[in-house]
């Protein structure tokens, strides 16, 4: 009995592997992909109007600061809001970067076993480029 409990297992699970990376038809993919890109143009929406709101408050300090007539703290307000600008600029990119990887690996479920998997590799590449990229503006060493 155990040796049977055993061997059902090991065949489940080795159904469970072969359906990994099979190709989903085109219709889901269609309706996947189609989904991951509302999905991501609402994450890029968001993070632009955060963006927006950081902005515009890091704008209103600096702001308030010249009209104290204070150069140090107008200097300082300017510096922070230089910084929440390339801060909001690497999350702006980063959620870029994120939704580009959504849609493009429900692409790849059109594909089987090892061309899926290399696309979806492939796709994980971009986006870590995408964010080292956005890191090195935000740091200000590219």
């Amino acid at each position: 009995m155990k040796g049977n409990v055993f061997w059902i297992v090991a065949a489940a699970a080795g159904l469970a592997l072969a359906g990994c990376n099979k190709a989903e038809s085109p219709a889901e993919v269609q309706h996947d992909v189609s989904e991951a890109r509302a999905d991501a143009q609402r994450d890029v929406a968001d993070a632009q109007a955060d963006a927006r709101e950081n902005m515009a408050d890091a704008q209103k300090d600096v702001a308030d600061a010249q009209a104290d007539h204070d150069a140090e703290d107008t200097a300082d307000q300017a510096q922070q809001a230089s910084e929440t600008g390339a801060k909001n600029d690497y999350k702006v990119a980063v959620a870029q970067a994120e939704a580009t990887h959504k849609v493009a690996s429900e692409k790849c479920e059109a594909m089987s076993a090892d061309a899926q998997r290399d696309c979806k590799d492939r796709a994980d590449r971009d986006l870590e480029a995408a964010k080292r990229a956005a890191e090195q503006r935000r740091d200000g060493s590219g």
